[in-house]
């Protein structure tokens, strides 16, 4: 990384998570192998203690910043946990800054299961309030199938780009993802140049096409530009030829799991119905016959 670097807390803190079974883990490396294992989903994240001050610097350096990029990584433990510290979120809602979201490519088993674009944007937003997001850059690329093959046996998937579910944040789909080696990795020069010609392309920048920050930015976009363009040159020599089919989404395990353990408990629910249905009849009948029970008891006194 180039540049200066910053955490957002110095405060010691643990981050905790809440499923929607009610438990509660305290131990991050825990989360992945406790929520599989009882088959249910991350509800919440938040951190301990919550009052986790910002490490100087942090605010200011949010206020002053004319790009806020957020993300990639894992959603639960390294995207919203930094959201959480006092002051930050607060501060990049009133920003005006460009406010964009990195998405993820595959989803993180025991994390995002099954989680589509707009189940990632929702959580950020869930924790970290509206207008935290402008723009969100995700990936549409094609997948070699052997390695999203390795993926999905790893219980992990595609991230489905479901822009319709996406309200009030422009969607760029762009092919911004690369392998390296056995794992999909997101192309750092094919994202810098989604960023840098997102921001030269905005209004905001019609009145300073001879000002300093835009020659510097254009010149970084061509040298970006012309870098990727002798990269993929490259790769299409002995690049296998890629299936129509390579970003096909294929349900994981968990996935599976989670179905079945829903399908068991719509039956139960089915069945509870039925009882709850025969109950009432029985009860009703039991009613009326001892209604008339009475009423024939009644008769009988005012006869005598």
């Amino acid at each position: 990384m180039v540049g200066k670097v910053l955490p957002a807390t110095l405060d010691e803190m643990s981050i905790c998570v809440k499923l929607d079974d009610g438990t509660v883990i305290e131990e991050k490396e825990k989360i992945a192998e406790i929520t599989t294992s009882k088959v249910t989903k991350i509800n919440r994240v938040y951190i301990k203690p919550t009052n986790c001050r910002t490490a100087p610097g942090i605010v200011e350096s949010i206020q002053e910043a004319d790009a806020i990029i957020i993300g990639p990584g894992s959603l639960y433990t390294e995207v919203i946990p930094n959201l959480l510290i006092r002051n930050v979120a607060k501060t990049i809602r009133e920003s005006k800054a460009y406010k964009i979201y990195i998405a993820n490519i595959m989803t993180e088993n025991g994390h995002t299961d099954d989680y589509a674009l707009s189940n990632h944007i929702q959580a950020i937003t869930e924790h970290a309030g509206s207008k935290i997001i402008d723009y969100c850059i995700c990936d549409n690329g094609d997948i070699v199938p052997e390695i999203l093959r390795k993926y999905n046996k790893a219980g992990a998937n595609i991230v489905e780009i479901d822009k319709d579910n996406i309200k009030g944040i422009n969607v760029i789909k762009a092919d911004v993802s690369q392998i390296e080696g056995e794992y999909i990795r997101h192309n750092p020069d094919e994202t810098a140049k989604q960023i840098i010609d997102l921001i030269l392309n905005d209004l905001k920048f019609k009145d300073k096409k001879k000002s300093e920050q835009f020659v510097l930015l254009n010149a970084k976009l061509k040298e970006v530009s012309k870098k990727l363009k002798a990269n993929k040159k490259k790769e299409n020599i002995n690049k296998p030829k890629k299936s129509k089919h390579s970003r096909i989404r294929t349900k994981s395990k968990f996935s599976n799991k989670y179905q079945d353990r829903i399908a068991s408990i719509k039956e139960s629910d089915q069945k509870t119905d039925v009882n709850k249905k025969l109950y009432e009849k029985a009860k009703q009948i039991t009613e009326e016959e001892e209604q008339k029970e009475k009423e024939k008891f009644l008769s009988e006194i005012k006869k005598k």
